[in-house]
């Protein structure tokens, strides 16, 4: 049998680092739909629908869900799309998922953005009243409240509440449920993950205090007050909140480049940055955020092992050009000319002697270069 899985929508480059898309409660993935467009053009963006609320099925979830049951939906679908790490944006209860995304499972979120969001959402007893009142009556009547706590007087986006009118009100209820059992405020100084808070100056619901006291909490955590938008910022001030996105998600190139330059030296990087035109400037920007910020930073394999690694790969391919560059980058990471030739010679048996042989060229040049006997 097959699992269902959240209703989701994916832009984006396959091969783009991925981003995941957390919706607000009475709302869709719609809600990002002046936001996710663009980041699309820098990653393969993921934006998901809460249980019952637009295209997601309402049984996912029941009575008494919690926000981990709903975190528990987001990795299913990540893994359903081969999503093993990814950066993560989430508005209000979608904020409050990303937290114990964050928390539970660092592993899997490589940088975190709470938007209009709360590590507690004011205490369970309005979740509970709420829950009820939607049980009993359905949410027609708490739609019409929908423009009062979502946006400043005088904006409304139709279609968002027109999504809150439609969801269903067992699964919305279950979500206020979640809402009401949320409280991650004793656990905060234990997220490790590169955090950005975004609040919105005019939100009733999870006023600036809310995020200020994620960002007093969480270390090295960044803050940013919107001074036009209330809960649904996405929706109310999507240029502000695009831009504060991309240099929060660009903080994954600046650190691959750090080490890209630690690995292929200074030198290097100058010539391949002065040689950058306009045509090559996204692959760059692509190299230094997935290459270099995502797989070089990942701590489960030293230097030294990735260095053998690549190396190895590069003979496989016959990029010997590549192969140079990385055989100084070995020497960098601490090899040996001699633990060189033991990883050349063990290509020989895997990849042939006529790739080893090329290789085994290329190296003793670029080491005698180095020697400065060449």
């Amino acid at each position: 049998m097959t699992e269902k899985l959240l209703n989701h929508r994916a832009e984006g480059p396959a091969s783009a680092p991925p981003l995941l898309l957390g919706p607000s409660l009475g709302t869709s993935y719609a809600l990002w739909d002046k936001v996710a467009p663009e980041l699309s053009a820098t990653h393969r963006v993921v934006r998901w629908d809460l249980p019952g609320h637009g295209g997601s099925a309402a049984d996912l979830i029941g009575p008494g869900a919690t926000v981990g049951d709903l975190a528990d939906l987001v990795l299913a679908l990540a893994d359903a799309l081969g999503l093993e790490r990814f950066a993560y944006a989430g508005v209000s209860l979608g904020g409050a998922v990303g937290l114990h995304l964050a928390l539970h499972h660092p592993e899997r979120v490589s940088a975190l953005a709470v938007i209009c969001s709360s590590a507690h959402f004011n205490g369970s007893a309005p979740w509970e009243e709420r829950a009820a009142l939607v049980r009993r009556e359905g949410l027609a009547g708490l739609a019409e409240g929908a423009n009062a706590r979502w946006f400043t007087p005088g904006f409304t986006v139709p279609g968002l509440v027109a999504d809150h009118r439609a969801a269903d009100p067992r699964a919305y209820a279950a979500c206020c449920d979640a809402l009401a059992a949320f409280d991650l405020r004793e656990r905060l100084h234990e997220i490790s993950v590169r955090t950005l808070l975004i609040a919105g100056r005019q939100d009733p619901a999870t006023p600036p205090a809310h995020l200020r006291e994620i960002a007093d909490a969480v270390p090295g955590a960044a803050l940013a007050e919107l001074p036009g938008a209330s809960h649904l910022a996405p929706a109310e001030c999507p240029e502000a909140v695009l831009t504060l996105l991309r240099s929060h998600l660009d903080g994954e190139a600046e650190r691959g480049m750090a080490v890209r330059r630690e690995v292929l030296g200074d030198a290097h990087v100058d010539r391949a940055q002065a040689r950058q035109t306009a045509f090559t400037a996204r692959f760059q920007g692509f190299i230094s955020r997935y290459a270099w910020g995502e797989i070089w930073t990942d701590p489960t394999l030293s230097r030294r092992e990735r260095s053998m690694i690549t190396l190895t790969a590069l003979v496989a391919h016959g990029h010997y050009d590549e192969l140079a560059m990385h055989v100084r980058a070995a020497r960098r990471n601490g090899l040996t000319p001699e633990e060189i030739g033991a990883v050349l010679l063990q290509t020989a048996v895997y990849c042939g002697v006529p790739a080893a042989n090329s290789a085994f060229a290329t190296a003793q040049r670029v080491l005698a270069e180095e020697d400065g006997t060449g």
